[in-house]
């Protein structure tokens, strides 16, 4: 647990597993419901290949501005000056923030957005944005479970938001309120500030909080983003498809393999892996032109 602010209320939570010797790892940022465990499979999995990874939860924070402000302070305590970011739904959303937020000296060299969006307004609640904190945690936590899949589920998929109900639980009032706040706070993603940063948009073809329109929105922003889709995998991916989930991460970060800006250990990378994975990259790029 880590204070960077003056106010010592606002405590960073974080794992951080993998080399230290890595200078650029990746960073995992949860959604509303999330904390830094829902990415428990991907820390796992990636550090087992070598990956220096990092999963977050953030403090409470009422504006994007603030929330960027103390993201950049952590990184700045952590002394990372370029990380990889994973953002899921909100995460999503607070790692293009933060990437614009950062465009004059960049902090973030690669952006991996998860069931995301770039425009609260499709919430159709920035209204009511400024209204969440006085609301009592129960309310607050009808709110967030409305977006959670209901009826016949696989068991992965009821695992996972059986999981995900249970870290809802463990979020107090200010939490999930300031959370909420900055979900639904009127902004959106200024694309010409990280049109250089190397995207992946990863989703998926099942029932999710998104609409379509907030996905046809995002591929608009990014017309050169990669695209990882899920078949299904509903809101929560990371938890009950883990496996392609990390397939994706890695062919993301495949891309920066011996450069100062990889994510993985040079010693765990070998050629033939290397190989496997150009393959099966060339193979999903195959499957996925029309």
């Amino acid at each position: 647990q880590i204070i960077v602010d003056d106010d010592d209320s606002k405590v960073w939570s974080l794992y951080d597993a993998g080399p230290r010797s890595i200078r650029c790892p990746l960073i995992f940022l949860p959604p509303v419901s999330g904390t830094a465990d829902v990415f428990f499979q991907q820390v796992l999995a990636l550090t087992g290949w070598g990956y220096r990874v990092i999963a977050l939860q953030y403090p409470v924070y009422w504006d994007h501005l603030e929330f960027c402000d103390g993201f950049r302070k952590l990184l700045d305590h952590l002394q990372l000056d370029k990380v990889h970011l994973f953002g899921a739904s909100l995460g999503g959303f607070l790692a293009q923030k933060f990437a614009e937020y950062t465009h004059k000296s960049p902090r973030v060299q690669s952006l991996i957005l998860c069931n995301s969006f770039s425009d609260t307004s499709i919430f159709n609640q920035t209204w009511t944005a400024n209204s969440f904190w006085l609301l009592p945690a129960f309310m607050l936590k009808k709110i967030v479970l409305g977006n959670f899949a209901s009826g016949p589920l696989d068991p992965e998929m009821a695992d996972g938001i059986d999981f995900m109900v249970d870290r809802l639980e463990s979020l107090g009032q200010s939490e999930l309120a300031s959370r909420l706040t900055l979900n639904c706070q009127n902004s959106y993603v200024e694309p010409h500030k990280i049109r250089d940063i190397p995207v992946t948009i990863m989703d998926v073809f099942d029932q999710s909080a998104l609409s379509t329109e907030a996905k046809e929105e995002m591929y608009k922003l990014y017309p050169n983003a990669r695209r990882a889709h899920l078949k299904t995998g509903g809101n929560f991916p990371y938890l009950c498809r883990s496996a392609e989930v990390n397939l994706y991460i890695q062919i993301h970060l495949l891309q920066f393999h011996g450069t100062r800006y990889a994510a993985i250990d040079p010693s765990m990378v070998s050629a033939e892996e290397l190989e496997v994975q150009k393959i099966s990259l060339h193979t999903s790029d195959e499957a996925e032109e029309p």
